[in-house]
């Protein structure tokens, strides 16, 4: 019985040296999901975000962290890879329908690929968003995002480009925008279980200011539109409880990125009506329950201490969810910055980020490290305690010390962003100046329609170009690039050395 009680003791130990070496990795990537829009970050915001609070309670808040672009496609490029899309021929790409092929590289190494080396079970569940490879009966590869082409697509064939080529040991989601983008139905590891054989009837869904982003196309019949996000929460249920059935001493990374709050803002029928702030604010809900059910299942599994937990958005609110909140529910999803999706101002790209890690980072931190979502290649590398593989994480930053509470200063000395027309719309900040390298947004026209109301006068006589005083002007509403052309010059040549360096 001693050697017996012996080695049951070293296993025990061998475990709770392996949880903390390896800890499971949870990162929810929510979609659109504004700095406002947690009222952590938001006080003032009229939705109530408990669980994403309570993250900010448990862990440690970010209020100066940024998406590497200002939309959804060359965002998730930048976080599975650490390398910014600017640097790829395609990297300004937003892929719809059967679009592809995918942004990765084949062999680039991920975040995925680099945890499953090191002995990670390793799933993705939900939004891709990063381009596939659909082929026709005659084999011949569709990268079209026209409706028209999903009908040439032969679902008996494989489905390539997708998580399982980059890493992944599992995944199940979409190819695009789940309710948005012409193909409506799910994919199963590299199948289309069901194919989207029917045109999508938009008669029976809701009519709202929030839902006209749901454009036509064909969908499958196990498609709910207004319940796609508790689709992917079972499945990641699913395969956490199954995974910790069967192999509980394996560390897992699970990647869930989520329909919400994309729109359009349908929210499944148990939140509709719930938020007292409309079919966006019953969306902003959901998500957030979403975010409580995966927390409340890890604690029941008693494994929620031994699990590094992220929440954070792909970049800022979109236009018809600020316009309308503000209007009609004095809700700002981009609080209190300015700008919104697609715009290299602060509310195109400065996103709430919120790390849950007990025993290593302090409950109830804030912290203003400049911080790039490219960021979390080299932070995993760290914290599984091996080197980023030649040629990966170009563009990534380890985290780790701050998560410690160990930064003596800056663990970023500049960040690059991207607006929506990609390199020709760059932006760089070191400190408290930050430099447009464009006039206007990058992405939105505010010149006319919806936005002309929160027009300000950035352009200057003979600039073609922007730079902030974020420490004394927050709201980027006095352009400095001819008062102080010697920083503005300074940051230019600094942003061209980046672009030149390939890191």
């Amino acid at each position: 019985m001693g050697l017996l009680r012996f080695c049951w003791m070293w296993l025990l130990t061998a475990v709770v040296l392996q949880a903390a070496d390896h800890p499971n990795i949870v990162l929810i990537l929510a979609d659109d999901f504004g700095y406002g829009d947690a009222t952590c970050y938001n006080s003032r915001g009229r939705v109530a975000t408990p669980h994403i609070d309570r993250l900010a309670r448990q862990g440690l808040r970010f209020t100066d962290a940024h998406s590497p672009a200002t939309v959804c496609t060359p965002t998730r490029y930048g976080l599975l890879t650490g390398q910014m899309p600017f640097r790829i021929p395609r990297g300004g790409t937003v892929f719809s329908g059967a679009g592809g092929p995918s942004l990765i590289a084949s062999g680039k190494p991920t975040v995925a690929s680099l945890l499953k080396q090191q002995g990670y079970a390793t799933w993705a569940v939900g939004k891709w968003h990063l381009g596939l490879t659909f082929r026709d009966a005659a084999g011949q590869a569709i990268h079209d995002g026209r409706p028209e082409a999903i009908q040439r697509i032969d679902f008996t064939r494989p489905v390539e480009g997708g998580p399982l080529e980059h890493g992944f040991d599992q995944f199940f989601g979409t190819a695009c925008c789940p309710t948005t983008d012409w193909l409506y139905a799910f994919i199963d590891g590299d199948r289309i279980p069901v194919p989207p054989t029917m045109p999508l009837d938009k008669s029976g869904l809701p009519k709202h200011p929030y839902a006209n982003d749901c454009r036509g196309g064909f969908i499958a019949t196990d498609f709910p539109m207004q319940s796609v996000d508790q689709v992917f929460l079972e499945r990641s249920r699913q395969l956490i409880e199954q995974h910790l059935d069967e192999q509980p001493e394996q560390p897992f990374f699970l990647y869930h990125a989520t329909q919400a709050v994309h729109l359009p803002s349908f929210a499944s029928s148990r939140f509709q009506g719930q938020s007292g702030a409309g079919p966006h604010g019953d969306f902003l809900l959901e998500l957030d329950d979403l975010v409580g059910q995966l927390t409340e299942l890890l604690q029941r599994r008693g494994v929620l201490d031994r699990t590094l937990f992220i929440f954070t958005s792909d970049n800022g609110p979109e236009v018809d969810a600020v316009v309308n909140m503000r209007a009609d529910h004095d809700h700002d999803g981009a609080a209190p910055w300015r700008g919104v999706k697609r715009d290299n101002w602060e509310g195109g790209h400065r996103v709430p980020l919120l790390v849950r890690w007990p025993g290593v980072v302090a409950a109830g931190g804030v912290t203003d490290q400049l911080v790039s979502l490219t960021d979390v290649m080299a932070t995993v590398a760290d914290i599984a305690g091996v080197p980023l593989p030649e040629g990966s994480g170009e563009d990534s930053v380890s985290l780790l010390p701050v998560l410690r509470g160990e930064a003596a200063g800056p663990v970023r000395p500049w960040l690059v962003t991207q607006a929506f027309r990609g390199r020709q719309t760059l932006a760089i900040r070191r400190g408290r100046w930050k430099y447009l390298a464009h006039e206007g947004s990058g992405g939105n026209n505010y010149q006319q329609g919806r936005l002309q109301q929160y027009s300000l006068p950035e352009r200057l006589s003979g600039a073609t170009d922007q730079l902030y005083d974020l420490e004394t002007d927050p709201g980027e509403t006095t352009n400095l690039a001819n008062e102080r052309r010697e920083i503005a010059d300074e940051l230019r040549e600094l942003l061209q050395q980046v672009q030149g360096s390939g890191h």
